[in-house]
């Protein structure tokens, strides 16, 4: 039974009119390569034997047309495989782009750019010159039974000369081809740690790191100049021996052609007929040993990209479902972080109508982001289930759902562009609903002090704002669109006196509409707003309910100031 194609192949396969398009093309284009040889055979053998200037000037009238068609055939081709890298991009570069938002969820952030890196390097091998060579080794039986006819000690230097080549090409490939991949390894290795660390510039720069982490970035960069060296030595030998060795034949050839000429077995066109076509056959061979290091970059970015994407299947599309009402329920609910193979969440089980207002608490490391990336289906679940309105969260079509959700996340990321768009979720922007939300998120007045009030722009990293600045605008993003769904982590981390009343507000006007709110906190002030508190020690629901009810278990000998052992007037 015979599997079906890689993706990457099924996107070759749609270009293949293309390539067989560029194919007919260098048909000609290896036709018209015999006419330096013929041309020169004709004035060897016609012009100087009858010294007829007027057969010399229509020759080289007839040569120089076909020169220009020449040109012009070898230009539609490359145009040709121009719009195929392009078409071959198009076919990939949106799934592809996808394929790195998922890696990223189940690597726990950690995935790169390189497969994008891995396209362009495709993209770049099918308009390169050695893709050419590709196309016109194939001709070479056709120039070697040319040669045959010419005379067959031609042919027989033709045959000799491509098998040596060939196997320079083949001790090319087996010498060069571990360390051009492991300097691939090395390479994407170190710009994927030099990105982690200037995304974290602040604090190396502040704990004075840089040396070390410079130490650590040299030795890598070092053992991939040192991998890239010893490849690039062993190409250029191999290149050097075969460019001369196909110099030094061109040559001798022609010694060998003086001599049939001497004996009159050849005439002196056909010697210098000869040297030109071996010279032409011999070409692609020599090209593709030039361009080897390339095609092996192309063969591993193929790979590369072969793999993730197998890794990575495309998402079925799904029926849409009506607009949620913020139902929540989790069903034995088992939750691994990403590259962890200890469950965080151990088997949860609880119910949130919808319209209800959680507080979710616990110690450090007892699994309250964990939940919350479970409940938004960011974190799958390896058993059971956690649902929206009785439907899989991990299984809904995000981009219909995500417009009913709102979520802050502990660390506060914003992204480049202006404070509407970042508001407005990069979506097409509705101006009343950017400033409403600013506006519940008590942001409006701050963003209107601004140099360009929400068209400004800013940077991934919030640019000229401070943290409480970004943890509230990216208050107003979650609060963006009047989602049903809306859960916080740690909102008040970062803000002051003026921050907490302006949160303390929108969650306010959050309860009064009716949204489901989940909200992990440390801080005593959110809990006079909610409904229901959840506590969480080791991944395992050990309270759950009535607000008053739960406080008063916690601190049996304090109800009046609710608040966890130890904890300084915060919950731990």
């Amino acid at each position: 039974m015979r599997l079906p194609d890689s993706e990457l192949a099924q996107a070759i396969r749609h270009c293949r009119q293309s390539f067989q398009s560029a194919a007919i093309f260098s048909l000609f284009i290896n036709l018209l390569m015999l006419l330096p040889a013929i041309y020169m055979m004709q004035v060897y053998d016609r012009v100087l034997g009858s010294s007829s200037t007027s057969t010399l000037l229509m020759l080289t009238l007839l040569a120089v047309v076909l020169f220009a068609m020449l040109g012009a055939l070898e230009w539609i081709r490359s145009q040709i495989l121009i719009r195929v890298s392009t078409r071959f991009d198009l076919l990939l570069n949106e799934r592809l782009y996808r394929v790195l938002f998922r890696q990223a969820l189940v690597s726990g952030g950690k995935s790169s750019t390189q497969p994008l890196g891995d396209l362009l390097v495709l993209r770049q091998f099918l308009t390169g010159n050695g893709l050419f060579a590709f196309f016109d080794a194939p001709w070479l039986p056709v120039y070697i039974g040319l040669l045959f006819l010419f005379h067959p000690s031609f042919g027989v230097v033709a045959i000799l000369s491509a098998v040596l080549l060939i196997l320079l090409a083949v001790w090319n490939e087996r010498a060069t081809h571990d360390d051009l991949e492991q300097a691939n390894k090395v390479s994407v290795e170190s710009a994927n740690i030099t990105a982690r660390n200037l995304r974290n510039a602040e604090v190396v720069h502040a704990l004075g790191m840089l040396p070390d982490l410079m130490s650590r970035w040299k030795e890598k960069q070092q053992r991939l100049i040192m991998l890239q060296a010893v490849a690039s030595e062993k190409a250029g030998l191999i290149a050097a021996l075969s460019k001369t060795y196909r110099i030094t034949i061109q040559s001798l050839i022609l010694g060998l052609g003086a001599w049939l000429a001497i004996d009159k077995q050849i005439s002196p066109g056909l010697m210098i007929g000869g040297s030109i076509l071996l010279g032409r056959a011999l070409a692609p061979i020599d090209l593709m040993i030039g361009s080897w290091k390339q095609f092996l970059s192309a063969r591993t970015a193929y790979e590369r990209l072969n793999t993730l994407l197998a890794q990575f299947p495309p998402e079925a599309e799904r029926m849409p479902l009506p607009p949620p009402t913020g139902e929540l329920r989790a069903e034995q609910a088992v939750v691994f972080p990403p590259g962890s193979k200890v469950a965080v969440l151990k088997g949860l089980n609880f119910a949130i109508p919808a319209g209800t207002f959680v507080a979710l608490i616990g110690a450090s490391a007892s699994g309250k982001s964990t939940l919350a990336r479970a409940l938004l289906g960011i974190w799958p679940t390896s058993n059971g289930a956690v649902r929206l309105d009785g439907a899989d969260i991990s299984q809904c079509d995000r981009s219909i759902l995500g417009a009913h959700i709102g979520y802050l996340p502990q660390d506060i990321e914003l992204f480049d562009g202006t404070i509407a768009d970042n508001i407005a979720r990069f979506g097409e922007r509705d101006s009343e609903k950017v400033v409403a939300a600013a506006q519940a998120a008590g942001v409006h007045e701050m963003i209107l002090q601004l140099p360009q009030g929400y068209d400004t722009e800013i940077g991934g990293t919030g640019g000229m704002l401070s943290a409480g600045q970004r943890q509230r605008v990216g208050l107003a993003r979650a609060l963006y669109g009047e989602p049903v769904l809306v859960i916080l982590d740690e909102p008040n981390s970062n803000l002051d006196d003026q921050g907490e009343l302006a949160l303390a507000r929108a969650l306010s006007e959050l309860k009064q509409r009716g949204c489901t709110v989940i909200v992990i906190t440390h801080r005593l002030g959110i809990l006079s707003l909610v409904e229901r508190i959840m506590v969480l020690n080791e991944g395992v629901l050990v309270l759950d309910g009535a607000r008053d009810e739960v406080l008063a278990k916690l601190n049996p000998l304090r109800p009046q100031q609710p608040a966890m052992p130890g904890s300084q007037g915060a919950l731990a």
